[in-house]
């Protein structure tokens, strides 16, 4: 599938239109092909579970700069009790004169042991030093311990541009394919800013794991509404916020010195639009009720979510043969659509609010290169 161009080639100056079909599925980390089986895979030997849970702990400090050792203590206590990712707060080491470190440096060493010592992803947020920048990196160690992918924070606060040296902003969003689903990456103030909240949706993350130094809130769970994926905070507040892909809070967590909450997801679970689908969606439940369940129906927005009902079974994989489309797809594909009537994209309007629409139609006009 194409992916739309016009709005990641505008920060170049150039302008190109979709053809109307859904954006690709691509990531900034491993990508890997997405199975159409009902079947969930298991791994040899494992105990079976329902749906495709996914254990994270949260492990929020009061402020930054904590001791590695006293760092380290608290992830080794959290690893030995069986997790999928452990998530720590904004540069966890603190972000000051001698803060900062290479990928390489003692921090991610510390946490790559750990990674791979107890088998689960780790989310360390560092204050970066790459050759001639200095950035705020959220760093992903997979569960052998190596750095999986990094994120530089896109819009870092403004006191990190008086830091000496000051703090680049990052240029990519970050989604990862774990073995478990795909994960996305945002830092802190990137809480104010949806452009990075969509390119993450535009990627298809699942849970977006947000390292801050503050709580955000509401302002997350509007992106969650909007996106309809997971969000878990990691914040030096100290607490931790889970909200659901309904947008709906599910966790709560906090404490006045060190703050660990546990939370198990499962992605899994699916949710659509009532348009198109709910032909589809009795029809599957009345020949897979054994299977499937509808959880959720939320009448006033006319969502409802559907999840599996007993091991081994993939309720969006199920819903797929049947024909449902997920809402975060029918609404991209409606934009898309009706873009393609207007005979120019909408949200290029923000790029480029000085140009009338007929020159955005003139834009549109033109195949991407």
């Amino acid at each position: 599938m194409k992916r739309r161009a016009f709005l990641t080639r505008a920060a170049m100056g150039m302008a190109a239109f979709s053809s109307g079909v859904l954006p690709s599925l691509g990531t900034e980390g491993r990508v890997t092909g997405e199975t159409n089986s009902a079947e969930v895979p298991q791994e040899a030997g494992a105990a079976q579970s329902i749906g495709r849970p996914v254990r994270i702990v949260s492990i929020g400090f009061q402020g930054t700069g904590m001791p590695l050792e006293r760092i380290v203590k608290h992830v080794d206590e959290e690893g030995a009790r069986g997790v999928d990712v452990i998530v720590l707060p904004e540069t966890c080491r603190g972000q000051n004169a001698s803060s900062e470190e290479p990928l390489n440096g003692p921090t991610v060493t510390a946490m790559a042991a750990l990674a791979a010592k107890h088998r689960a992803y780790i989310v360390v947020p560092i204050d970066r030093r790459d050759q001639q920048k200095r950035l705020n990196t959220a760093v992903l160690l997979d569960r052998a311990g190596q750095v999986a992918c990094h994120y530089d924070k896109l819009f870092p606060y403004w006191s990190e541009y008086t830091v000496n040296p000051s703090v680049s902003p990052g240029d990519a969003a970050a989604v990862y394919e774990a073995d478990f689903g795909r994960m996305g990456f945002a830092i802190c103030f990137d809480a104010n800013f949806p452009e990075v909240w969509k390119r993450l949706s535009e990627q298809q993350a699942e849970v977006v794991l947000w390292p801050s130094a503050y709580s955000a809130g509401s302002s997350l769970q509007a992106h969650a509404i909007n996106h309809h994926f997971y969000i878990v905070t990691a914040s030096a507040t100290p607490d931790c916020i889970a909200y659901d892909i309904t947008g709906e809070r599910l966790l709560y967590g906090t404490s006045k010195d060190v703050n660990v909450s546990r939370v198990t997801l499962d992605l899994d679970r699916g949710i659509y639009h009532e348009n198109f689908n709910l032909e589809k969606r009795d029809k599957l439940l009345e020949e897979h009720g054994q299977d499937v369940l509808l959880e959720k129906w939320m009448r006033l927005e006319q969502w409802f979510v559907l999840k599996a009902k007993r091991p081994g079974v993939s309720a969006r994989a199920l819903a797929r043969q049947y024909g449902l489309e997920e809402l975060r797809h029918y609404l991209e594909r409606s934009r898309v659509a009706i873009d393609k009537l207007r005979g120019w994209e909408f949200a290029a309007k923000s790029v480029f609010p000085e140009k009338t629409v007929g020159e955005l139609e003139a834009f549109a006009s033109k195949k991407p290169t």
